[in-house]
């Protein structure tokens, strides 16, 4: 039991007291994270929605995502992460309360939109400033922490969501939009005096030589693309898996928030603790493409098994494939990137999942309502192995392009030694 803790101690020390207080604010923004998870209920069982209409409008929140991200990323290299971040939480959370209002398929839509282009300008810019606060050897342990907030608090956002939404739908909107105002107000209050917000402007010529552009580097937009394949088969678990655990299963709106709640629940308790035990023992290139295969074994087992039980097994792999991918995923990021374009790959990154939140929802809502359940976890199961073989290779490479670039940057150094 002691060595247990010692490892804890050790997972969690060094970080910088900037790091701890943002994923404070994030855990208490997640915390309210009730609409997305149950919007798909919402839209067919208390607006009438058919399925394929549901999987427009979880659709249309996706392409508000693409173009967050986009202006998320665009925005903190002009102005900051600190500004972008504020807008977003205290806007976004003010919006869940027009949101409720909205019934019409158009407003809805339009609605939808908005919310979620808003939203997500802090997901390229949260992603910044943790870079920004983060001891440079403990980068990966940072988002990590910050992870394990957003996981324990999507523990609790579910779960209470779905005790709401029994009462009423009503209050998920107003929970979810009070908690985003309360993360924007402690955000701004801790970190308006906070050194490292504002945006980085090199004037060298060797600063300018290196900051290229996200959008020019093939190797990174390979990896984007391949990442948002893996976002494709990860949302599932937040678009057609709680209609499965509805309609298949026919569980309460409870029981489907326990069942989301346990992924938070394992990923707060595991993911520091993994990442410190194996982030420097094994190689990226096999971390991130086993977690992928991991994630589309989560959604076949489905099909394997047909009792209640295997829906928590299900959870519990999808949990240890987020744990093995989506850290190191991030930190690749990081590295391929400085402080002066870091915003654009963060938001070229994010982007890659905003993509998915477009065609997940579609995807998977099409493939249910023309051939049902099972052929939507087979094609899970596939996509997994295609986006593993993938990442495996393209991770290499990014890999050998980083020690590459490290050892010109040391000979350069020792030249300026020598001379």
């Amino acid at each position: 039991m002691k060595k247990v803790l010692l490892l804890y101690r050790n997972a969690f020390g060094g970080l910088s007291r900037q790091a701890w207080m943002m994923s404070l604010v994030m855990f208490i923004n997640r915390s309210g994270a009730m609409v997305t998870p149950f919007l798909g209920v919402y839209l067919t069982e208390v607006l009438d929605y058919s399925l394929k209409e549901a999987g427009a409008i979880l659709s249309i929140y996706g392409m508000g995502s693409v173009c967050g991200s986009f202006l998320g990323g665009w925005l903190t290299d002009k102005i900051g992460h600190f500004k972008v971040q504020c807008m977003s939480l205290l806007v976004g959370g003010s919006l869940y309360f027009l949101l409720l209002n909205l019934k019409q398929f158009e407003y809805l839509a339009a609605g939808v939109f908005i919310l979620s282009l808003v939203n997500d300008t802090l997901r390229p810019a949260n992603s910044a400033s943790i870079a920004s606060y983060a001891k440079p050897e403990n980068v990966t342990r940072a988002f990590s922490l910050n992870r394990m907030a957003l996981n324990l608090g999507f523990s609790v956002g579910p779960a209470l969501g779905g005790l709401l939404a029994a009462v009423s739908y009503r209050w998920l909107f107003i929970a979810d939009g009070a908690t985003c105002i309360a993360a924007g107000i402690f955000f701004f209050l801790y970190f308006r005096n906070q050194q490292g917000h504002r945006p980085q402007h090199h004037k060298t010529q060797h600063s300018k030589a290196t900051a290229r552009s996200p959008y020019k580097d093939l190797t990174f937009i390979l990896f984007v693309i391949f990442c948002s394949c893996f976002a494709i088969v990860f949302f599932q678990f937040i678009t057609t898996l709680p209609l499965y655990y509805r309609q298949v299963y026919t569980l309460p709106e409870s029981k489907i928030g326990g069942l989301l709640a346990m992924n938070g629940v394992v990923v707060f308790l595991l993911e520091m603790l993994a990442v410190y035990l194996i982030a420097d023992r094994i190689k990226k290139s096999i971390l991130i493409p086993g977690g992928v295969l991991i994630l589309g074994a989560s959604f076949v087992l489905l099909n394997l098994v047909g009792n209640i039980g295997v829906l928590y097994a299900s959870m519990l792999l999808l949990s240890i494939a987020e744990i093995m991918a989506m850290p190191f995923m991030a930190t690749l990021t990081v590295e391929r990137s400085n402080d002066s374009n870091r915003g654009a790959y963060m938001g070229l990154y994010t982007i890659s999942y905003s993509a998915a939140h477009i065609l997940a929802p579609y995807l998977g809502t099409s493939l249910v309502a023309a051939f049902g359940f099972a052929s939507l976890w087979w094609a899970t199961g596939g996509l997994a192995i295609f986006t593993a073989i993938g990442l495996y290779f393209v991770v290499q490479h990014m890999e050998r392009e980083k020690l590459q670039e490290q050892a010109f940057v040391a000979s350069g150094e020792a030249g300026i030694t020598v001379s």
